[in-house]
């Protein structure tokens, strides 16, 4: 005879997990450490601490306390008309007993419907109230959050990852919202629930009292042991979710790459083995709960058996009334569903703590520092300048430049050469590790983000048109802006022209849903945004590389008018933009080789010569225009 077996997945190949990857989870229910999944690594953003998180959350009950104060007023009403039902159910039974003749029914359910209106009307006036406070106490984490996760430093986004941060920003939004909206209002309620209802068996059945409390302490035991394992598990157990999405966008960002190089059964492996982890924390944490929740189900059976024992009992012996039983009954099936509705609430709050840790975890990265200076004039200059995304592994090796005002500089080099990452520097987006680069005399990679872009303002080939009218994405760089000023703006990069044949030119809703713009209408928004900042340095990077010839040609005479007046300084991938520029830094390796003007550098012979060489045949504009450090 055969029976049906449980089968087990395959072993996770820990060869092919990323190197941001948790251990496995330990064997049955086993705990795990305290401190397990807050371990900072180099390709994961930091997790708070579970201090933190009970901080935070006490600091946002404090803040929001007049509507946990209200929803506990109404709950505690709710509660008493819930008693009242019991209570006349006990006395009616107890007339019938003494003096059937008199007993008017009528009374008993006039009392008991009114009781249960008012108990339905005080439960959706304190449901109403729960929503509401925790609609107002997501909003304000939702906004500290974004308001954070927009200022983190790029070097830090980049190697956590995008699918990192996106969890983050929507999966545990998610558990949180779950968390804050019903969580932590109906664990309110439940214990003016409990509060209430013992109270009222304290007063008028103190006798079964202990009866009804008697599976307290195995269900505290009980959930001790939970409560000393969940919370580790459900924060690597996001953690690790969030890892999956960062292995799948990878995957398919880099999906050219991938069939290029028949990396397809690599990459599904490794998916595999990422997902297979993922699920067995998954497994983990569902072992802890059909452990626990079997237990909190005998509340509702030891309280009732324990009053119907003791009642029976005393009740032979006269000593107590049968209405009395029936109290204590109805009073311990009342005290079982809150008990109940807390625990099974509590183990919801589990996870929406371990994404509250997540997304608190964002505030412990170490901010940007801000240092009150003021640039004396616009001289840009780097001394020394040194800057790795890891330790040890420097892209930029102790460069040294000055770039006058007015001056165009054209940075070029082969791909890999640190390009993209000196114009990140040069544009203040984050400081170099060793040497500084200054405006004005100020350290640029210091200065507060608004004051920083006034000074210098990078250009790159990405540019991203966000949901909003044309105006709203114009004037991202200057709200104040007019429309008189936004149609300049337009018109000084050469595009009020398409802008005025849009259905209802500046007030057109642009984006995802809205009005689809072409590549090179959208970068000349981003140049009319830069029109608006008023910068008086620009950085280009590789701004025209994405798109056609006669869409780099509109693009190129709308930055030749942008930059007119102002300091230019030019990441090149084809060197005919570059061949006017007052002087030349070529780069390789990290390290400036070359520098000087176009007709200098030819006549070197050195590796400027050799790419000019090599433009006729298309090799210089294939090998840099990939995706440089």
């Amino acid at each position: 005879m055969k029976f049906f077996k449980h089968k087990y997945p395959k072993l996770v190949d820990e060869k092919r997990l990323p190197a941001s990857a948790y251990p496995a989870p330990p064997e049955d229910a086993a705990r795990i450490e305290k401190g397990f999944g807050l371990e900072r690594a180099a390709n994961r953003l930091p997790i708070a601490t579970e201090k933190t998180v009970n901080k935070e959350m006490w600091s946002l009950l404090l803040a929001n306390k007049t509507g946990f104060i209200w929803v506990a007023i109404f709950q505690l009403f709710t509660t008493i008309a819930a008693l009242i039902p019991p209570r006349a159910f006990g006395n009616l039974l107890e007339r019938l007993k003494t003096d059937p003749q008199n007993v008017v029914l009528s009374k008993t359910i006039i009392i008991v419907i009114s009781a249960l209106v008012v108990q339905t009307l005080l439960v959706y006036l304190t449901k109403v109230r729960a929503s509401i406070l925790g609609e107002f106490v997501l909003s304000s984490l939702r906004e500290r959050f974004i308001e954070r996760a927009v200022q983190l430093p790029p070097n830090v986004v980049e190697r956590a990852g995008s699918g990192e941060l996106l969890t983050r920003t929507t999966t545990d939004i998610d558990k949180v919202t779950w968390a804050v909206r019903d969580a932590v209002p109906i664990i309110t309620i439940c214990l003016v629930q409990i509060l209430g209802i013992s109270v009222a068996i304290a007063f008028t059945a103190p006798i079964f009292f202990a009866a009804i409390f008697i599976g307290i302490p195995f269900l505290f035991a009980g959930t001790r042991w939970y409560l000393r394992r969940s919370p580790q598990a459900y924060r690597v157990e996001s953690s690790s979710y969030a890892i999956v999405n960062s292995v799948l966008i990878e995957t398919a960002e880099s999906g050219r790459t991938i069939d290029a190089l028949r990396l397809g059964e690599e990459r599904s492996l490794r998916t595999h083995a990422t997902i297979s982890r993922w699920l067995q924390w998954e497994r983990y944490t569902l072992r802890l709960r059909t452990r626990w929740f079997p237990l909190v189900e005998t509340n509702y059976i030891i309280p009732v058996s324990a009053v119907l024992l003791m009642g029976s009992y005393l009740y032979h012996d006269n000593k107590i009334s049968i209405a009395l039983i029936t109290s204590g009954l109805l009073y311990a099936q009342m005290l079982a569903n809150p008990i109940e509705r807390m625990l099974w609430w509590i183990d919801e709050l589990q996870t929406g703590k371990a994404s509250l840790s997540r997304l608190l975890g964002i505030y412990e990265i170490e901010e940007r520092e801000i240092r009150n200076a003021s640039p004396d004039g616009e001289e840009i200059s780097g001394e020394n300048v040194t800057y790795g995304y890891r330790e040890g592994r420097d892209v930029l090796k102790n460069l040294s430049f000055l770039v006058s005002p007015g001056t165009k500089l054209a940075i070029v080099g082969p791909s890999g050469a640190g390009k993209s990452t000196l114009g990140r520097l040069l544009a203040g987006v984050q400081p170099p590790n060793r040497g500084k680069i200054t405006v004005g005399g100020a350290e640029i990679g210091y200065l507060p983000v608004e004051q920083a872009r006034t000074e210098v303002a990078l250009v790159t080939q990405e540019h991203h048109v966000f949901v909003g009218t044309l105006k709203e994405n114009v004037t991202l760089a200057r709200p104040d802006a007019t429309d008189d000023e936004v149609w300049r703006a337009l018109a000084a990069v050469d595009a009020s022209e398409w802008a005025k044949n849009l259905p209802e030119e500046l007030a057109t809703v642009l984006g995802t849903g809205g009005h689809r713009l072409l590549p090179a209408q959208a970068q000349q928004l981003a140049l009319a945004r830069l029109v608006l900042a008023d910068p008086h340095t620009l950085i280009l990077d590789e701004a025209t590389s994405s798109v056609d010839n006669e869409s780099e040609e509109m693009i190129q005479k709308a930055t030749e008018k942008l930059t007119k007046g102002r300091t230019s300084i030019v990441i090149a991938h084809r060197l005919s933009t570059v061949m006017e520029a007052d002087q030349i830094l070529v780069l390789e390796k990290g390290l400036i080789v070359e520098r000087g003007t176009h007709e200098e550098l030819v006549n070197a012979a050195g590796l400027y010569s050799e790419l000019y060489a090599r433009q006729d045949l298309g090799g210089f504009a294939n090998e840099t225009s990939s995706v440089d450090n």
